[in-house]
């Protein structure tokens, strides 16, 4: 089994403003050759965990040694400690674990969502996220969307001026009047001011919030919940197992972003911990390829929420395979991730 890598740039579709604004991506394509069969992830550099395209490279590097042996996919997959001794990051992790659920479950002509024996993937409608921007241009990407099919739109929150932060949510709900709306502050307001938006912009059609106050302080999260209008869904503040049972009987719900735990199995371990803790999950994302994208749009049926809308964020996406510029995510079943290059 040989391993092999290029980066690239994703561009965005226009600069995405939640905390930040941010142009373009740098963005790593993983492949890993076993006889000619193909499977693939992908690791996105992440700026504010210091994470760039060479970094990811030299961590990749390391792996490659480890690839020599006889062990397939299969065999590789059911010790994942080889790759957590590597000191490899989160994301790193997760484009291995994707090029290798992709060539076990090719290996068996199977679809990954079958080949893991999860709910059948069926056609699902995701989110599509509109930035912090002014109200005109927000009502526009609102209605286009509508009309593109986008049945939930998830807004960005967290400007400082709050009445012009819920006319941004009034007009788009004025130029998406069937959507429903999720608030994703960023975790940039108080726990007050988290009350005093959600109670003001209920009326227009918002149904849940994401991570609104910053993460680490989870009994004021678990206060906010009690007192919300909206059901609540911790983002940040659930990265583990761990995280999820301390918030089992503080918020709604939780975010599952397989690159930030490391994997498939990972993801799926805190997705069954929510579901047994009486929580809601949300499938997330970055912004992403198709590829990359692609291993959680095989979970979906584990979840209530999805917001995987990664890939439409991004111009010229070098993949496809998953749909979604309708609002529905539609899976080809092909052979594992069931991706190709455009």
């Amino acid at each position: 089994m040989k391993l092999s890598w290029r980066a690239g740039t994703l561009a965005l579709r226009e600069p995405f403003r939640g905390w930040s604004a941010t142009p373009e991506r740098e963005a790593v394509w993983v492949e890993l050759d076993d006889d000619g069969l193909i499977g693939r992830g992908e690791a996105v550099a992440h700026p504010h965990q210091g994470l760039d395209a060479a970094r990811i490279g030299a961590l990749l590097d390391r792996v490659c040694g480890h690839l020599d042996g006889g062990a397939d996919a299969e065999q590789l997959l059911t010790d994942p400690g080889w790759v957590r001794e590597l000191h490899a990051t989160p994301g790193v992790r997760a484009a291995i674990d994707s090029a290798l659920h992709d060539l076990a479950a090719q290996r068996r002509g199977q679809p990954l969502h079958e080949w893991l024996g999860g709910p059948a993937a069926e056609p699902v409608n995701t989110t599509c996220t509109i930035g912090i921007t002014t109200t005109d241009r927000a009502a526009e990407t609102a209605g286009q969307l509508a009309d593109n099919g986008f049945e939930v739109l998830k807004v960005k929150m967290g400007a400082a001026d709050e009445a012009a932060e819920l006319a941004r949510v009034a007009a788009i709900r004025d130029a998406a009047p069937g959507a429903r709306i999720l608030l994703d502050p960023n975790g940039a307001w108080t726990p007050e001011r988290t009350l005093r938006m959600l109670e003001a912009a209920v009326r227009h059609g918002v149904v849940a919030a994401e991570q609104p106050i910053r993460p680490g302080t989870p009994q004021k999260l678990a206060w906010v919940a009690q007192r919300s209008p909206v059901p609540i869904i911790a983002d940040e503040d659930a990265a583990d197992v761990t995280d999820v049972l301390l918030l089992s009987a503080s918020v709604h719900g939780v975010t599952v972003k397989i690159p930030r735990c490391g994997g498939i199995a990972p993801a799926l371990e805190i997705a069954g911990a929510a579901r047994n803790a009486g929580l809601d999950v949300m499938l997330g994302c970055l912004p992403a390829t198709t590829l990359g994208i692609a291993p959680a749009a095989h979970l979906t049926g584990h979840a209530r929420w999805v917001d995987l809308d990664g890939h439409l964020l991004v111009d010229d996406d070098p993949f496809r395979g998953i749909g979604g510029g309708d609002g529905t995510l539609t899976l080809s079943n092909a052979p594992g991730l069931g991706v190709e290059p455009v």
